[in-house]
């Protein structure tokens, strides 16, 4: 790309974007789901030039999302379009197991039939976008990620200058990038980062979500605090 991204001037990011891979102890059943499920629903690295290849069937489409929390937006999302190839990036553990818990049945963690549509990514979602073909990607969600609302910190949020040029590189023309955010700090950052790069229509935000965005935990979490989520839209050009 020839472009230049006129944004924040911060640095580039860290060679990871994430802190601690894991929370409270994991229970026998999420360990084995780590060891035994994990590894047959992982997207092969050696695919990801042809993507599609990297499904039990080839898909329509693929769409990417960076960092699934607990997995209800992946599980919801993948539900309702069986002919998307889906795949699901997160790092952290117990959010791995929760989505896993979903997905495999008691005690068939090595055995169980896996969907041919739905492929995880337990590492940083920049490695495989980057081995990724230029305009391979059809949608790509970030819903409700981590604010890191220091500015020392703003380096790793997933919206920042580097990651636009990247995620632009392997949308789609006409592809649509999906963020939502409860944080007001991410909020404000999101509105700035996104105004002042070349490679999206980037409308103002709305306060409803839009039909067709599934709910999280995290979302319920805000609202419930009393935060009002903000949900954008933005179209590759």
């Amino acid at each position: 790309m020839t472009e230049d991204v006129r944004a924040p001037d911060v640095k580039p990011p860290p060679e990871r974007l994430y802190g601690r891979q894991r929370g409270h102890p994991l229970r026998p059943r999420q360990e084995r789901l780590l060891e035994e499920a994990l590894p047959r629903l992982r997207f092969p690295l050696e695919k990801a030039g042809t993507p599609k290849l990297g499904f039990g069937k080839e898909p329509a489409q693929i769409w990417f999302e960076v960092g699934f929390g607990g997995g209800e937006h992946s599980y919801a999302q993948h539900n309702a379009h069986p002919d998307v190839g889906y795949i699901a990036s997160e790092v952290f553990h117990n959010g791995l197991c929760s989505l896993l818990t979903r997905l495999v049945p008691v005690e068939e963690e090595a055995t169980a039939p896996i969907p041919d549509m739905l492929r995880l990514w337990d590492d940083d979602a920049r490695i495989l976008l980057k081995a990724m073909p230029e305009a391979s990607v059809d949608r790509l969600f970030l819903m409700f990620p981590d604010p890191w609302p220091k500015a020392k910190h703003a380096k790793r949020r997933f919206v920042h200058p580097h990651n636009v040029e990247l995620v632009a590189r392997v949308l789609k023309p006409g592809a649509v990038w999906r963020v939502a955010s409860d944080d007001p700090t991410y909020q404000a950052w999101v509105e700035e980062v996104m105004g002042a790069q070349p490679y999206f229509d980037a409308p103002p935000p709305v306060t409803e979500r839009p039909q067709g965005w599934f709910p999280t935990r995290y979302e319920a979490k805000a609202i419930a605090a009393g935060r009002q989520p903000l949900y954008w839209t933005f179209t590759r050009r």
